[in-house]
């Protein structure tokens, strides 16, 4: 079954647990620790609730599991936003330019580092997971090195300078998780 048709298949279920004036807002598919987690946003008036269900549209409630998903799942969204960046087709665009004006030595290795970035890059709904992350960190590096960036990172700081946000996500869900967490 394709990921899309997981998503909704998750989504029906998800459904059932909707409170009055809740809505189903979104779904984050993460693998992690060898499991498959949906992660289930409903919007309110009163705010957001999250909901954690497995491959088998039950609940899921084990700490644990739920925390690493949510963590994940956002160090994933920082990754696609951070990659080439953060607005890789505008790049792409440039790097053409310069190669059709400049022609400078190595343009063409960056542009394919570039292209191999955006085919890294999964369209939603995609599966958040460690070899995910790391496909878009080793791309995202190979693409600094054709520019010439020698020194640190730009994509690991702007991954360094996010894990207050990934943790404000992950306390988020663990404090709003609509079943008590064990």
């Amino acid at each position: 079954m394709a990921v899309a048709d997981d998503v909704a298949h998750i989504a029906g279920a998800a459904a059932g647990f909707a409170d009055p004036g809740e809505e189903l807002a979104g779904i984050l598919v993460v693998e992690t620790l060898g499991r498959r987690v949906y992660l289930c946003a409903f919007a309110s008036a009163e705010g957001r609730a999250w909901l954690a269900l497995g491959e088998d549209a039950e609940p899921v409630t084990e700490r644990r599991l739920v925390r690493e998903a949510a963590s994940l799942a956002a160090l994933c969204e920082v990754a696609e936003e951070s990659a080439g960046g953060g607005d890789l087709p505008e790049l792409l665009a440039r790097l053409v330019e310069i190669r059709e004006t400049e022609a400078p030595d190595g343009i063409e290795e960056a542009e394919a580092a570039a292209a191999s970035l955006a085919e890294t890059l999964q369209t939603e709904p995609r599966i958040a997971s460690g070899a995910y992350l790391d496909a878009i960190g080793s791309a995202s590096r190979r693409l600094e090195q054709a520019l010439g960036e020698s020194g640190v990172s730009p994509f690991a700081a702007a991954m360094q300078a996010a894990l207050g946000s990934v943790e404000e996500l992950t306390a988020d869900v663990e404090r709003n998780h609509k079943l008590p967490l064990t």
